[in-house]
């Protein structure tokens, strides 16, 4: 493959490459007839995001020519490596000043999915990050939420606040009034155990909604 990619990361950083060197980087190889760099814009072009490529299931794969069980062993790889990432860098901050410090972690966990998942991060009284926790999965547009096993677990965890966070496949991140009625529910029964809700984050596609920015709790 041509070494630019990798030059203008060791001169300039990883940061000042576009998602088709990096990708490219990971790939090493292109297409047929396609060199590399060409080969990982096309992917991104055919999928229309990064995440998209990186989400990808092999049957989506299984039309895309120059992509066999190497390149996507690759890229599932690199996928979830960016999750254990963002894990690790969410369980060994000292403690979380603000809950959109966890965003990045809910996303790289939930944006993907193709069916609702509900997660919650439960933090001590010094707002350090106990656990990261798939409580509930669902179907493509609902979950079915028990504010009674949130509180119970958060009990159990000896946690003092909890961050909120579930997925909306749609890619459409604005809470529906389900949403809206199962946050309440969750924020009063904490109230009863002093159990702080913090957040809670509806994650879309590239978007999201915080219902503490929006002054919803």
């Amino acid at each position: 493959m041509s070494e630019k990619p990798r030059e203008k990361l060791l001169e300039s950083g990883a940061s000042t490459l576009t998602n088709s060197e990096l990708l490219a980087i990971f790939l090493r190889t292109g297409g047929p007839g396609m060199p590399v760099l060409d080969f990982a814009h096309y992917l991104l072009s055919h999928f229309g995001s990064l995440q998209a490529v990186m989400s990808a299931s092999q049957a989506q794969y299984a039309s895309i020519k120059g992509i066999g069980q190497s390149k996507l062993c690759q890229i599932y790889a690199i996928a979830e490596l960016g999750k254990r990432f963002y894990q690790e860098q969410l369980l060994c901050q000292e403690s979380i000043s603000d809950p959109s410090e966890a965003y990045y972690y809910l996303v790289s966990q939930l944006a993907h999915l193709e069916r609702e998942v509900f997660q919650v991060v439960f933090l001590d009284n010094r707002h350090r990050v106990l656990q990261a926790q798939t409580m509930f999965q669902g179907t493509i547009n609902s979950v079915e939420v028990h504010p009674r096993e949130v509180v119970k677990e958060a009990l159990r965890q000896n946690a003092a606040a909890i961050i909120l966070a579930h997925n909306h496949p749609s890619g459409v991140s604005k809470p529906s009034e389900a949403d809206k009625k199962i946050t309440q529910q969750i924020q009063k029964a904490c109230r009863l155990f002093n159990i702080s809700v913090l957040d809670h984050f509806v994650i879309g596609r590239g978007e999201f909604f915080s219902f503490a920015q929006h002054g919803w709790l």
